[in-house]
């Protein structure tokens, strides 16, 4: 597979800091960590991020520099920066999703111009395969005001994959969810 990009946002409210500054398992922060993981899986990893705040420094997609945090902007900027292929793209925050998860939805990246996992109760919408040419709709609907993935769906060929462990998909949006994925053994 070849290119992936991990979303690197700003900081969390809900948190009250960069949640992808924090450290984590053996790495100096969150997304050294998921960097560190995807690269055995991809030629390349980027991190989508509004400026370098990385220590060290990581291969950086620049999202446009804009006060709004939306995740539409997010997906326009990355997608731009590539053509005619399926980009995956997953939140930092999200560290426990597989090699085996990803293999299945890249399965059906020939069919489909998203691909992305749900589970019993949530569909992923920023985890999973998204088709570069893809861009120009995620700029256009940003530009709208629309700042929901789920919109794309119904403009493009879209798969939702079904898969049974939702805790693969656990997502640190707390505190209490950071110091709790915290005691995973990696």
């Amino acid at each position: 597979m070849k290119n992936c990009v991990i979303l690197a946002g700003g900081k969390s409210s809900r948190m009250g800091q960069d949640k992808t500054l924090m450290p984590f398992g053996n790495f100096a922060t969150l997304t050294h960590f998921q960097v560190d993981k995807f690269s055995q899986m991809f030629d390349n990893v980027f991190v989508s991020s509004k400026f370098e705040k990385f220590d060290p420094p990581l291969k950086l997609i620049k999202d446009k520099v804009t006060d709004d945090f939306s995740p539409m902007l997010a997906l326009a900027s990355i997608l731009s920066n590539f053509k005619d292929e399926s980009v995956f793209i997953i939140p930092a925050d999200m560290p426990f999703v597989t090699a085996k998860t990803i293999e299945e939805l890249f399965k059906f990246t020939k069919e489909f111009d998203i691909v992305i996992p749900q589970d019993d109760n949530h569909t992923h919408s920023l985890c999973g395969f998204f088709n570069s040419n893809l861009a120009d709709k995620a700029k256009e609907f940003y530009e709208k005001g629309e700042h929901k993935i789920g919109l794309l769906h119904s403009v493009c060929k879209c798969k939702k994959v079904k898969f049974e462990d939702e805790k693969e998909f656990f997502n640190i949006n707390y505190f209490s969810d950071y110091e709790e994925a915290r005691k995973v053994k990696l």
